[in-house]
């Protein structure tokens, strides 16, 4: 007598579950037209700036203060950001950092950095990289927990034709990437939408 042989039930299909993080878009290779590096830093301090912004960009600012420019010597300054997700926790965060040099040991450049390592800051790093009408791409960090002077060295160097001055390094953790700021019209900060009142240059 033959074995009644049973059937498995099907395999009900997989359910897919999506996330708030899916992806959008595929990216090709571009044209060979950018340029590395920065050419000045923006310094306002956190508690003096409201920003707005969306999707990556930000539309408004308003400061009760002056943003003070640093114009850098050409090849001397730098942004990274790094991205810092851990597995195991299921967590990620960015670390911004600016490094940037300046050229000759001064007591207002002494009175003045020493202020900005007392503070928390917001910084706009304004790049080398430019858009098709001609503007730089300027980058806003440290909206959400500020950034912080955290490594830094003065010095006089040993040869004739060593640095003398400083370097400073300025870094901090966002939960979310920097922020493209808004294109000014003829200089930067100038958008209607903004609330810049001076950029003290000196």
């Amino acid at each position: 007598m033959g074995v009644l042989q049973l059937c498995a039930p099907p395999k009900a299909p997989k359910k897919h579950t999506h996330m708030a993080c899916e992806l959008t878009k595929g990216r090709g290779l571009d044209c060979k037209d950018i340029m590395g590096g920065i050419k000045a830093v923006y310094f306002v301090q956190h508690e003096d700036a409201t920003i707005a912004h969306s999707s990556g960009s930000v539309s408004d600012i308003d400061l009760t203060t002056n943003l003070f420019k640093y114009t850098l010597p050409r090849g001397t300054g730098s942004f990274t950001e790094t991205i810092q997700p851990s597995v195991e926790n299921g967590t990620v965060f960015y670390e911004p950092a600016v490094t940037i040099m300046l050229h000759k040991m001064t007591v207002a450049d002494r009175n003045e950095i020493k202020l900005l390592a007392q503070n928390r800051l917001i910084i706009f790093v304004e790049t080398n990289a430019t858009i098709s009408n001609g503007h730089t791409n300027i980058w806003c960090l440290g909206v959400e927990n500020g950034m912080e002077l955290t490594a830094g060295t003065t010095a006089t160097g040993a040869g004739f034709a060593d640095m003398n001055g400083y370097n400073l390094t300025f870094t901090g953790a966002e939960s979310e990437p920097c922020l493209l700021v808004a294109d000014y019209t003829t200089s930067p900060f100038d958008n209607a939408a903004f609330t810049v009142n001076n950029i003290t240059t000196s």
